[in-house]
């Protein structure tokens, strides 16, 4: 792993690192002083770029880097951190952020834990509105832009409960002619939030409906306390999801639907975008006992089949009803 950039070092002439935030395979984020703008701290992304790959190689991903962060640093969304610049200096790229203070997801969880409580579903559902928006923003530009590596420690708390969606370091661009995705600034996620189609790299094949997995797994672990099985173990023992109400019983049915929803095995069992998904969550519509999802395309058998618990414990309270009925 390439070694991080001291304290006090200048990027761009411009920047001065100031202390590493974190490091991945991938690269790694600093705060940073910016020189010219007295009083501001920043975030710096540095992206680690293959050493061994030819000249010619290298050359077509500095472009491509340059590309996509003419793209990021064109966006403004109130929940993500504004990109306002980028260059290469050392054989490395950078990325210039607002750097977001405050604790992220990750760090709540755990204080909430330490206190033996879990964090409400509410407080969980305010933030889950906001990332909707975030990201419903993100695919709709053209090209559409993925997140690829949603999960609690990527999302920042600040005053008022308002969240950040933070570290564009997988960010990928969808090609408008081409399903497929491209991108130098490529990474595999975080396996407890990763659909088992990202687990290809850049051979897989990923949409929005990857980002709604990875939504759908946050909110998992938010509101259970921990982690959803990965996708490959789910691939080999379905029955590893443990459903999330029977972790924490006052999380209710039209949330663990939605979020069941969303991390279905399949892409196409899963909402079609961040919208419909969106309004899974809000949906109250469909009582407790009969919240119950039922993947677009399938049929009505496999669906029952595959939600048996769920069908037994309608029929079981709807003859109930017609008993207590009948006897008074």
């Amino acid at each position: 792993m390439p070694r991080l950039l001291a304290p006090g070092t200048v990027l761009h002439a411009r920047y001065r690192i100031l202390a590493p935030i974190g490091q991945g395979g991938m690269g790694a984020v600093y705060r940073a002083a910016d020189l010219r703008l007295e009083g501001r701290i920043c975030a710096v992304k540095e992206i680690f770029t293959d050493p061994d790959l030819p000249p010619d190689l290298q050359a077509e991903a500095q472009q491509q880097f340059y590309r996509e962060a003419s793209i990021l640093a064109r966006l403004d969304h109130p929940n993500l951190p504004k990109v306002s610049d980028y260059f290469t200096e050392g054989g490395r790229e950078y990325l210039v952020m607002d750097y977001v203070a405050g604790p992220d997801l990750r760090q709540v969880l755990e204080e909430a834990r330490r206190a033996g409580r879990m964090l409400e579903e509410e407080r969980v559902l305010g933030w889950a509105m906001q990332l909707c928006d975030a990201l419903s923003y993100l695919h709709s530009q053209d090209p559409p832009i993925l997140h690829r590596d949603i999960k609690p420690s990527n999302i920042k708390e600040t005053a008022g409960g308002f969240i950040k969606l933070v570290d564009f370091g997988l960010v990928k661009l969808l090609t408008p002619d081409d399903a497929r995705t491209i991108t130098v600034l490529q990474g595999r996620g975080t396996v407890a939030y990763t659909p088992l189609e990202q687990y290809g790299g850049d051979t897989g094949h990923t949409d929005p409906r990857s980002d709604i997995y990875a939504l759908g797994a946050t909110l998992y672990h938010l509101l259970t306390g921990q982690p959803p099985a990965d996708a490959r173990e789910r691939f080999l023992r379905p029955e590893s999801l443990i459903p999330p109400r029977t972790l924490n019983p006052r999380i209710s049915p039209t949330t663990e639907r939605a979020i069941l929803a969303a991390m279905a095995m399949h892409p196409d069992d899963r909402p079609a975008d961040m919208e419909t998904f969106r309004q899974m969550l809000t949906d109250t519509s469909l009582s407790d006992a009969l919240a119950v999802w039922v993947p677009p395309g399938r049929e009505w058998e496999q669906a029952v089949e595959e939600n048996r618990g769920w069908v037994l414990l309608a029929a079981g309270l709807l003859l109930l009803a017609v008993l207590l009925t009948v006897v008074m």
